[in-house]
C-alpha cells in the first residue's frame, strides 16, 4: 500500500473519530468519552480478529463458503477449547460486534446485552493461560451509566450512535496488512484527548516521537532484544514502538510493564491486543513500582525505556524497609518523600541487563539539586552507570511545558566518561506546541552514536570533571551556549550614532527656521 493511500485512509479514520466525538459531545466527553470508544474499539478489534482467524481455516481446509458470523452459537461452541488455547478469549456467534450492531437499534436492552457480553468475554479466559492479559479488560466501559443518559433509553440511544460510529472507521483488511489502523485510531484517541486534558491527560500519554526517540536511543548497536521494561507504562505507547521499529518477532521474550492508574493500566492491555500483540506476548501489571514491582522473576531488561511522573511523592525513607531493598540501597540513600524521580531511576538501573540501554525521560531539577538527590547522582557517576544526558526542547509534552531530559543508563560502558548533548533547538513549531521531527531524531541520535564534542552541541565529559562541578549533570553546566546575538563593531556604532545626532541638529534648525518663518507672517 503506498504511504499516500495510507495518509489518505488515516485522515479518513481521524475524521470519523471526531464525528463520533461530535455526536456524543455534552453527555461524555474528554477522557470519558474516550474509554468508551476505545472499549467498543477493542470490542469490534477482537470480533473480527477471531472470525479472520476462524474464517481463514476452514478456507484454508477446502470450505470457501464458510462464515463464523453465520454459524449457530451451539455449533459454534465445540471448537471454544482450541480458540481459547490458541487466541487467549473466545466470543459467539450471536455476540459478535457486527451481529449486534445489526440488531442495536431494535434491542430495547442494549445495555444488558453489551454487558452481558462483555462479561461472556473476559469469562471466556478464565482459568486459562490468558486470564491475566483479559480480566477486567471492559471495566471502565459502564453502560448503564448516567454520563450517556438520564434514561435506559437515552443510554442506549448513545450505545448504537457508539457501535455505528465505531463500525464505520475504516479499519482495512487484514489481508492488507493494515492492521496497525487500529493502533492509529488509539494514538489518535490518546493524542486528541491527552492535549485537551491538561495534567492527567500527560500523566497518560507521551508523544508518539518523544517515544520514538527514546527507543531508538535503547536500539543503537541492537536488531533485536530479549524483553522491554517500562516501569511506569501507561498507555504502552514506549513499549509499542520497539514492535514498530523493530517488528514484534524480534522482541524474543515479550513486553513488560506496570501502571499504577487501573483505568490506563486496562488502556495498556487493550493497547496492546489492538496492536496484535498476543496474550503470551506482554504481561502488563498493575501497582505501584516503586513499593510493589510486580516483576522480580522476568528481570534483568535489555531494553528500558519511560516517562515516569515528574516530582511526585513516594514513601522514601518513611519505609523503613525501602533502604534495604536490593534496587535502591546501593546508592546509600533514597530519593526524597517529595520527588520520587530518581527511585524510577534506581529501579530501571536495577533492572537494566549488563547489554541493556535505558533511556527515560527525567525532570531537569534533579540533574542539580543538592541533598539526597545528589548524593545518588554521585552514586551514579562514580560508578559509570550514565552513558548521556540529552536536553529536549521545551514545550513538547501534554501538560506540561518544561524543558525536560533523557538520561541513559548503561552498566558496561567503554570509557570513563558522559555524554551531554544540547538538543533544546531540535525540534518545529506546530501551533502552540514545538514536535519533533524525523530530522530532529536523526541528529539527535547521530549526536549520541557519534560520541564527539560538537560545538554548542555535544561534549563528551571525564567524570572526573563531573565530580568537580559536585556532580552537576544540567547540560547547561558542559555544553556552551551558543551567542545568537548579533555581532555589533563598536567603532561603526558610535559613528552611526555620531551621524544621527548631526542629523538631528540640522533638522532642529530647519524646524526653528520654518516655525520663525509661520509666526512672521502671522504678524
Amino acid at each position: 500500500m503506498s504511504e499516500n493511500k495510507k495518509e489518505q485512509e488515516r485522515t479518513e479514520l481521524h475524521r470519523t473519530i471526531w464525528g463520533i466525538a461530535n455526536d456524543l459531545r455534552g453527555s461524555v466527553d474528554g477522557w470519558d468519552f474516550k474509554q468508551y470508544v476505545l472499549g467498543m474499539l477493542f470490542y469490534r478489534y477482537i470480533s473480527e480478529n477471531i472470525t479472520v482467524y476462524i474464517n481463514k481455516g476452514e478456507h484454508d481446509a477446502g470450505d470457501l463458503s464458510f462464515d463464523y458470523a453465520k454459524l449457530t452459537d451451539d455449533a459454534a461452541t465445540e471448537a471454544r477449547g482450541d480458540l481459547v488455547h490458541t487466541k487467549g478469549f473466545f466470543i459467539l456467534p450471536s455476540e459478535l460486534f457486527e451481529i449486534v450492531r445489526a440488531r442495536a437499534k431494535d434491542d430495547a436492552n442494549l445495555n444488558e446485552t453489551l454487558e452481558r457480553i462483555f462479561k461472556n468475554i473476559e469469562a471466556s479466559a478464565q482459568g486459562t493461560d490468558s486470564e491475566y492479559s483479559f480480566k477486567g479488560l471492559f471495566e471502565d466501559i459502564d453502560v448503564n451509566s448516567n454520563k450517556l443518559g438520564g434514561t435506559v433509553a437515552k443510554r442506549n440511544e448513545k450505545l448504537v450512535k457508539l457501535l455505528n460510529g465505531v463500525g464505520d472507521m475504516k479499519l482495512g483488511d487484514y489481508k492488507d496488512n493494515t492492521i496497525d489502523a487500529f493502533g492509529d485510531a488509539y494514538e489518535y484517541l490518546m493524542s486528541m484527548y491527552a492535549s485537551n486534558a491538561g495534567k492527567s491527560g500527560g500523566e497518560y500519554y507521551t508523544p508518539q516521537e518523544v517515544s520514538e526517540l527514546l527507543t531508538r536511543i535503547a536500539l543503537v548497536g541492537k536488531t533485536e532484544v530479549n524483553k522491554v521494561y517500562d516501569p511506569a507504562c501507561g498507555s504502552g505507547s514506549l513499549l509499542l514502538n520497539f514492535a514498530k521499529i523493530l517488528g514484534k518477532q524480534n522482541v524474543r521474550n515479550g513486553f513488560f510493564g506496570q501502571e499504577i492508574n487501573i483505568t490506563t493500566y486496562n488502556l495498556c492491555r487493550i493497547n496492546m491486543f489492538l496492536h496484535d500483540v498476543g496474550f503470551d506476548k506482554f504481561d502488563i501489571a498493575h501497582g505501584d513500582t516503586l513499593t510493589d514491582p510486580q516483576h522480580w522473576d522476568d528481570e534483568p531488561f535489555e531494553a528500558i525505556v519511560s516517562n515516569p511522573p515528574y516530582s511526585i511523592k513516594w514513601e522514601g525513607d518513611g519505609n523503613a524497609v525501602l533502604i534495604n531493598d536490593p534496587r535502591f540501597a546501593p546508592a546509600g540513600v533514597l530519593a526524597p518523600k517529595s520527588k520520587a524521580d530518581l527511585a524510577f531511576i534506581m529501579h530501571s538501573l536495577s533492572w537494566l541487563a549488563t547489554s541493556g540501554t535505558a533511556a527515560i525521560v527525567c525532570f531537569p531539577g534533579i540533574m542539580y539539586r543538592s541533598g539526597a538527590e545528589q548524593k545518588i547522582r554521585k552514586y551514579l557517576i562514580d560508578n559509570n552507570y550514565i552513558d548521556c544526558v540529552i536536553q529536549l526542547p521545551d514545550n513538547l509534552f501534554f501538560g506540561t511545558s518544561i524543558a525536560t531530559c533523557v538520561m541513559v543508563l548503561k552498566k558496561s560502558k567503554s570509557e570513563n566518561s558522559t555524554l551531554f548533548i544540547d538538543a533544546s533547538r531540535e525540534c518545529v513549531k506546530v501551533t502552540n506546541s514545538n514536535k519533533l521531527t524525523t530530522a530532529n531524531i536523526d541528529a539527535i541520535l547521530a549526536a549520541y552514536t557519534n560520541r564527539e564534542n560538537v560545538d554548542y552541541i555535544a561534549k563528551l565529559i571525564p567524570n572526573g570533571d563531573i565530580t568537580a562541578q559536585d556532580y552537576n549533570l544540567s547540560v547547561s553546566t558542559y555544553v556552551e551556549q551558543e551567542d545568537r546575538r548579533e555581532a555589533v563593531d563598536i567603532k561603526i556604532l558610535n559613528a552611526e550614532i555620531e551621524r544621527i545626532v548631526s542629523r538631528e541638529g540640522v533638522l532642529r534648525s530647519e524646524i526653528d527656521a520654518i516655525i520663525a518663518e509661520i509666526e512672521g507672517a502671522t504678524i
